[in-house]
């Protein structure tokens, strides 16, 4: 890492660009800012990467991927393969999943010299819109910015009667430090943390429960794929209960008694070893001098931007979570590209077309078994927006390649615009549908109708031929249903 001294005696040196914060929103941003011939600086306070890449995105697939292969040799005979005294270690899986984040972590080390990017660890804030103060160990550091660029990220919310402590209760940071499976858990919340890590305890043999307060599980998906992964999770054998206000908890030492009300305002409870809490995520926006400086925040405490991720402070940006747009670090580093072009278009360094960002032809993505993919408008959320809707519904279980891998769980769904097959939704549920929905967002992007994709040739056999049918039903048309 091209890391700086940090000391009270150094003079200030200026940068075009100073990025808080080195998650995917913030590295991603100072690349393209260097790319762009801005000199950067980038402070951290923890790790190159941020929360995606050290205890977040990646460590979780790793495991994910262990999970899915632990259930696949349980299911073993199904292929011909019998073994006896089965035995797997959640411990090795853990050690896979820190391997490959300080690889990556490595790796963006080296696209920090590479860039010529010159690294702060520290905290760091802003003193007024043009400087920014790191301190490290007792030391401080002043830099000048022409540009500044907040991407601190967000943090875990607890509930006020169920504090994480890492023995009982854990946020999903403090569950990736981990090294064994509990006998039990209790997971609240059904978001995609929440989902992941039911699956992944599940298959080394915990009991989980997910509690979710809202009506269905996974309740910001399309109605029927909420209804979808609920029915495989219980078939698996996880507990999934909807509209359970989780109101009080209890803990002892041997386990954690969490008490719910339920649809009809019962007092009910739930007993486990562990108890998970991934319920939401609050801004990184306090300590950081935003208020010093008169950046505005919305009522939810995240930093207001314009379509160029400016705030309403001259030469001050934010991307990532502390926008609140859309919590997901594909979406950061997206948004960080369009603040260092835009902040290089006014500098006169870049001439190119600094794009808006379209929210709702954002992926978005929960790797469980069957993953989640979706973009765009439910069916509900179209109808309510006065659209007349066309929905086709395409089965896996229809699908050559879905029968191959012995997975046919799930299904593809298109919603689209009645009168001109405008691509309003996708949302998709099965194997690997993460890796196929990119074609969809595209179309999106680019304002293909369904028609362009039904008329697309698809490899046979593929799942992808799934989303050529889905948009052959939107015309009437389904081949192979």
């Amino acid at each position: 890492m091209t890391s700086a001294p940090v000391s009270q005696t150094n003079a200030a040196p200026t940068y075009d660009v100073v990025v808080l914060g080195a998650g995917p929103g913030g590295y991603v941003a100072a690349i393209r800012a260097a790319q762009l011939g801005l000199k950067v600086a980038l402070v951290e306070r923890d790790q190159l990467g941020g929360i995606c890449l050290n205890w977040g995105c990646i460590p979780t697939k790793v495991l994910l991927r262990n999970a899915e292969i632990v259930e696949l040799v349980k299911d073993g005979e199904t292929y011909g393969i019998s073994f006896d005294n089965l035995r797997v270690d959640y411990a090795k899986a853990y050690k896979r999943s820190r391997e490959v984040s300080t690889r990556l972590v490595r790796g963006v080390e080296f696209l920090m010299k590479k860039n010529n990017i010159r690294v702060y660890p520290g905290e760091g804030s802003l003193l007024t819109p043009n400087t920014v103060l790191v301190e490290h160990r007792a030391e401080e550091q002043r830099l000048n910015a022409r540009n500044v660029i907040i991407a601190t990220g967000a943090r875990p919310v607890t509930l006020p009667f169920l504090q994480p402590d890492g023995v009982r209760v854990f946020t999903y940071r403090q569950l990736l430090e981990v090294q064994r499976v509990p006998k039990s858990m209790v997971i609240i919340g059904s978001g995609a943390i929440g989902m992941e890590f039911a699956y992944i305890f599940h298959a080394y043999g915990a009991e989980v429960t997910v509690l979710e307060a809202l009506p269905r599980i996974m309740p910001l998906e399309d109605e029927e794929i909420s209804a979808e992964i609920t029915r495989a999770f219980n078939r698996m054998g996880i507990k999934t209960i909807a509209n359970a206000k989780v109101v009080d908890a209890k803990v002892s030492e041997r386990e954690v008694s969490v008490f719910y009300e339920d649809a009809s305002g019962q007092r009910q409870s739930v007993a486990a070893e562990w108890v998970l809490v991934a319920v939401s995520v609050a801004p990184n926006t306090s300590g950081i001098g935003l208020e010093k400086i008169g950046v505005a925040l919305n009522k939810g405490g995240y930093i207001e931007v314009d379509e160029r991720m400016q705030t309403n402070v001259p030469g001050v940006y934010a991307v990532g979570d502390v926008t609140g747009k859309l919590r997901l670090a594909h979406v950061a580093s997206a948004q960080g590209i369009v603040a260092a072009e835009a902040i290089a278009a006014a500098m006169g360094k870049y001439q190119g077309h600094v794009p808006t960002l379209n929210y709702e032809a954002m992926p978005r993505c929960t790797y469980t078994h069957p993953q989640v993919a979706s973009m765009g408008l439910t069916e509900t959320q179209a109808r309510e927006r006065g659209y007349e809707v066309k929905v086709s519904k395409f089965p896996l279980r229809a699908n050559g390649k879905s029968l191959a891998l012995n997975n046919t769980d799930g299904f593809v769904k298109v919603v689209a615009d009645a009168k001109y097959g405008e691509v309003l939704g996708v949302h998709c549920i099965g194997p690997d549908v993460t890796e196929l929905l990119p074609e969809f967002v595209l179309a999106k992007s680019a304002e293909l109708t369904t028609e362009e994709i039904a008329r697309a040739v698809h490899a046979h056999p593929t799942l992808s031929e799934s989303l050529m049918e889905a948009a052959h039903g939107i015309l009437g048309q389904p081949i192979h249903i």
